[in-house]
């Protein structure tokens, strides 16, 4: 009776043993779904490296248009800067032919009294 309980326990415990260990189909599987993993973060990477370049070159778009608003800005100001000069150049113009034009009417007028 020992021997053939020792003989069922013996079975019993490679049967276990047999069931625990895992198949060749099992290990394929664990590395298939190894390699997925591996190939699906290597295209995560690669997206999150694509996206980065995007932003970066985004940012330097961003920044030379921002360079070139600050240019238009500083020569529209230089710009109206002249156009008050001129405009102010004009008036002092206008102002001395009003001035001179006095002067010859009042040369005119003195000149037709005698």
């Amino acid at each position: 009776m020992k021997k053939s309980l020792k003989m069922i326990a013996m079975m019993f415990a490679l049967t276990i043993a047999l069931v625990g260990c895992a198949t060749t189909g099992d290990l394929e599987k664990v590395q298939a779904q190894g390699q997925q993993t591996s190939a699906k973060a290597e295209q995560a990477l690669k997206e999150a490296q694509e996206a980065k370049a995007a932003a970066d070159e985004a940012t330097i778009k961003a920044a030379d248009a921002a360079e070139r608003a600050e240019n238009a800005a500083r020569l529209a100001e230089e710009r109206a800067k002249l156009a008050e000069e001129r405009a102010r150049l004009a008036e002092e113009k206008v102002t001395r032919a009003e001035g001179n034009a006095k002067q010859d009417n009042a040369a005119f007028e003195k000149s037709m009294k005698k």
